[in-house]
């Protein structure tokens, strides 16, 4: 089993600087099944169950490098470490956005979209959930402007609808109507505001999106608007069902 100093443990996650660190030890607020550690400088097996046996301040140790998360993203929260306004990092803990790894988006939701968004720090995830190979499909509930007209569905089926400004039709997408003004959308793809410039190019408008599944994954109902979650073993494998 890996082992790494406690005190570069403590700082990844976010605790603080190694010499805080170290402060922390030797003020016995770092505990290790109940018994205080008082030299930060020791290494530690990372146990995967050290977050439920070791304590810093008197609270749980964070969860360890490897961490992904759910988020049900809010309106008006950006998905970005650095552009101005409310940002989805800003509803984490305060520490762990100083993890290193750091955490960051599996793609993106767009300002006024709300919904699943997942969180990883682990970057070979990432970029498997996000390669065009695993095919994972994310399904939209969109509310539009205007009433359907009635041959969207097969323009969207169809593999051949060019967005503007693109040199490459979209995939086909799924379409599946609630009511005139009420669909769900499934798509592989994710281009830039997929959803909202589907709409536009078959004359519509896009006033209410919300992302309700990541592969097998669904947005959990008891998970409200800036609410997160970590993740599992089984809801990571969710993501890839029936890719």
């Amino acid at each position: 089993m890996k082992a790494v100093r406690l005190d570069k443990l403590l700082a990844n996650l976010g605790y603080g600087s190694r010499r805080e660190i170290q402060m922390l030890a030797r003020a016995g607020a770092i505990r290790l099944d109940g018994d205080a550690i008082y030299d930060a400088g020791g290494r530690i097996p990372l146990d995967p169950d050290l977050s439920g046996r070791m304590t810093v301040g008197g609270e749980p140790l964070d969860p360890l490098p490897g961490i992904s998360l759910m988020l049900h993203k809010p309106l008006g929260v950006t998905c970005s470490h650095k552009e101005v306004g409310p940002l989805v990092y800003g509803l984490l803990p305060e520490r762990w956005r100083r993890r290193d790894p750091p955490l960051s988006t599996v793609g993106r939701l767009d300002k006024e979209t709300s919904g699943l968004l997942l969180l990883t720090d682990d970057g070979a995830l990432l970029h498997r959930i996000i390669s065009p190979k695993a095919n994972v499909a994310k399904r939209y509930q969109a509310t539009l402007d205007r009433p359907l007209r009635g041959d969207e569905a097969a323009i969207f089926a169809s593999g051949t609808l060019m967005l503007e400004g693109e040199d490459r039709p979209l995939l086909p997408v799924a379409l599946a109507i609630h009511d005139e003004t009420h669909v769900e959308v499934t798509l592989t793809e994710g281009r830039y505001h997929q959803v909202r410039r589907m709409f536009a190019a078959v004359g519509n408008h896009v006033a209410i999106l919300h992302r309700d599944r990541v592969g097998g994954l669904d947005l959990p109902a008891d998970l409200g608007a800036g609410g997160y979650r970590v993740m599992g073993a089984e809801a990571v494998a969710a993501v890839f069902a029936g890719t």
